[in-house]
């Protein structure tokens, strides 16, 4: 009996331990503030090769999580967090160096905040929440990450002018968007949870 606890302790705590790709995103996090720093100091170039080093870090615990087959629930919320930490601090940073536009910052911000607010409603209301990014979601992060390098680019190496107010409004547009199919989706599925939720407790 006491051979059976041991090995269900193990297993409860091989769970619970951090994975490889976990560390890798954790190492993502931490390298946030010195990206920060670094653009407070005007170090752009050095800025850049940090950003780019995260960015090779998100897609490293990817495939690591994949090809061994280490996905975890941890991993499912460190990934998203770390992402949206860095995305988050670079736009704020950015547009207090006057190098991307405040209402941008804005913008991103608040659907980040609204996405945020609308787990803990779900996570309150104690309804099933699938925090999957959808495709629309994929391509305001690939754009809004586009944006940052770009910026980041151009105070390094002269770029045509008009590319910035470009990214800059579609970066936008594709927040706004996004920002509303997830408030969309997210009320489909709490008005399917809320009609299911009265069927089951039907059958006690």
């Amino acid at each position: 009996m006491v051979e059976i606890v041991s090995i269900m302790a193990s297993r409860t705590d091989t769970r619970a331990s951090l994975t490889i790709p976990n560390i890798i995103t954790l190492a993502r996090i931490l390298l946030t503030p010195l990206f920060i720093i670094l653009l407070i100091q005007g170090q752009y170039r050095k800025a850049l090769l940090v950003f780019l080093l995260a960015g090779l870090s998100d897609l490293a615990d990817g495939l690591v999580a994949r090809r061994w087959h280490q996905k975890s629930p941890l991993g499912a919320y460190l990934d998203p967090l770390a992402d949206k930490l860095l995305m988050s601090a670079s736009f704020v940073a950015l547009s207090i160096a006057r190098v991307i536009p405040p209402w941008l910052t804005v913008v991103v911000l608040s659907r980040d905040l609204a996405l945020a607010l609308g787990v803990i409603v779900f996570r309150l209301a104690d309804l099933p929440l699938n925090i999957a990014p959808t495709r629309m979601g994929k391509w305001t992060t690939t754009v809004q990450i586009f944006t940052i390098l770009l910026v980041l680019v151009g105070k390094i190496w002269p770029l045509p002018p008009l590319l910035f107010p470009f990214f800059f409004w579609l970066t936008c547009g594709l927040t706004v968007l996004s920002g509303v199919h997830y408030m969309v989706r997210g009320l489909r599925l709490m008005g399917q949870s809320q009609g299911g939720g009265g069927t089951g407790n039907g059958h006690g």
